[in-house]
């Protein structure tokens, strides 16, 4: 059976890559339909370990789609993967695919012509969550919800889900940009996705429906009403515009343009490796919650993971890019540390963080958590293991970029976990919404726990324990830290 539905994907990649009459018809569910009749009621799971692999598995799906692509992001960057996955979901609506996106409004850069010009094709809708910063928001107005809506201005739609015809899904840390997969010259991310199919794509795409339909979602042309429609040449021009840029090789490096030619091969090994279990997705509610205990009120994704550490017996291994434990977060693993369970975190170092805020409230926190026997790894600037997780290492090691942890992962006793978007902070926990899958399966919890431990190892990571990682930072970091550790800060952090 494995190698009948290797031999098919094989021939339906080669069609794509050297189309004859009709390139998608019928293509993907003929690769999804016999492997969900051979794993009823379960879902098929593949972890996207490297940012390349990611990027390459986000493409075929888009190409391959029939019926509809919708995503979901906090951060949609107009660089170079922004604009090549853009193309790509222009690509796909221009031969009769549905596309939704859905994008927060904090971290948004594109033009207004820009996004007025997408908008316009009818194959493609965008809405963007909360706007209160940028589409459609001048200065006064961002300045007067500042200080009329200050909860409002802070909670941000955090979920990362792309969904394609309603059977297979990617969710997990990475935003689209190009420090998520490894392209960005000073700053790369160390991150984790996870690819699934069957039952619990069809979960996620319940839950894009409902921040889709959410009166905190709103249409871009409605934002962006005042700035008048684009014309149509000028519509025209910017399609045309983006092709030619997905169609300069400078803009994809060479290594990445063989990559997309060994598809078959790789995507043969995916099938392969893809672990069918039963895979429970959890997100939470547009808004978070209902906002009546101002920056507080937890969430469905804050209960979910409080109730799946709370029964850990031996060991708990997480990794999370920011480390502030909301409230009762101390006391949660002290009880379990005096239960005789093992807790150890990987998480950035102050010279690998891109976030200093978020670190200061860490540093303010380091020494309980260690005196309540949490073993904590702060993951270097340059870790060695960058050298397997960057394809394109070896053209980036003379001026190797920052690479910090950007994944949110969990792993309970070696036998359930979870893969998702939750920061292990109180912003995750009370005003960001996030999304995530929990999987009860020891073969992928090891694969998994062994990634993190592999980043824990000393030529990868400090122990905060016996070292003090700061002191490797520069001087002017360091002053700069100290001046934010004297900010009242955590409920934002």
């Amino acid at each position: 059976m494995k190698r009948q539905l290797t031999l098919l994907l094989t021939l339906v990649l080669f069609g794509s890559l050297f189309p004859t009459a009709s390139v998608y018809g019928g293509q993907l569910p003929q690769l999804i339909e016999p492997l969900l009749i051979a794993h009823p009621q379960q879902s098929g799971a593949y972890v996207l370990e490297k940012g390349e692999e990611s990027l390459l598995a986000r493409a075929w799906l888009a190409d391959h789609a029939e019926q509809s692509i919708d995503v979901q992001y906090f951060i949609w960057s107009n660089d170079n993967i922004g604009t090549l996955a853009t193309e790509r979901l222009l690509r796909a609506a221009e031969r009769g695919v549905l596309v939704r996106v859905l994008v927060d409004d904090l971290m948004i850069d594109a033009p207004d012509s820009f996004l007025l010009a997408l908008a316009a094709h009818p194959n493609i809708d965008i809405r963007i969550y909360n706007p209160q910063h940028k589409v459609g928001t001048s200065k006064k107005k961002r300045l007067l919800n500042i200080f009329t809506n200050f909860r409002g201005i802070n909670q941000r739609m955090h979920d990362k889900t792309f969904v394609v015809d309603g059977q297979v899904a990617i969710t997990g840390g990475r935003n689209m940009a190009d420090e998520y997969f490894d392209y960005d010259q000073k700053y790369n991310f160390r991150d984790r996705d996870i690819l699934l199919l069957g039952p619990v794509a069809a979960e996620i795409e319940t839950s894009f429906e409902r921040f889709w339909k959410a009166d905190l979602a709103k249409p871009v042309e409605k934002l962006l009403a005042k700035k008048g429609q684009p014309t149509g040449e000028r519509i025209n021009d910017i399609y045309r515009e983006l092709h030619q840029y997905a169609e300069n090789q400078d803009h994809l490096a060479p290594e990445v343009s063989q990559a997309l030619s060994d598809l078959p091969q790789q995507f043969s090994l995916l099938i392969e490796n893809l672990i069918w279990d039963r895979v429970r997705f959890i997100s939470d509610d547009p808004g978070k919650n209902s906002g009546d205990k101002g920056l507080g009120g937890g969430g469905r994704t804050t209960t979910k993971l409080a109730e799946a550490l709370q029964q850990a017996k031996q060991r708990v291994t997480i990794q999370s890019p920011y480390l502030v434990l909301p409230d009762g977060g101390l006391q949660l693993f002290s009880s379990l540390i005096k239960q005789g369970v093992q807790i150890r975190i990987s998480t950035n170092s102050l010279l690998s963080t891109d976030n200093l805020q978020a670190f200061s409230g860490y540093s303010k926190q380091r020494k309980k958590l260690l005196k309540t026997g949490v073993e904590i790894y702060e993951f270097k600037p340059q870790p060695a293991v960058q050298h397997n997780l960057i394809e394109r290492y070896q053209k980036l090691k003379k001026r190797a970029p920052i690479f910090a942890i950007h994944a949110k992962t969990l792993v309970i006793d070696g036998q359930k976990t979870y893969i998702g978007t939750f920061n292990l902070d109180p912003r995750s926990a009370n005003l960001n919404t996030e999304v995530g899958v929990i999987i009860d399966n020891p073969e992928l919890a090891n694969l998994v726990e062994k990634q993190i431990e592999r980043d824990m190892l000393p030529e990868n990571s400090w122990n905060s324990a016996s070292e003090n990682p700061n002191r490797f930072a520069s001087l002017w970091k360091r002053i700069k830290l100290s001046g934010w550790k004297l900010l009242p800060l955590k409920k934002l952090l």
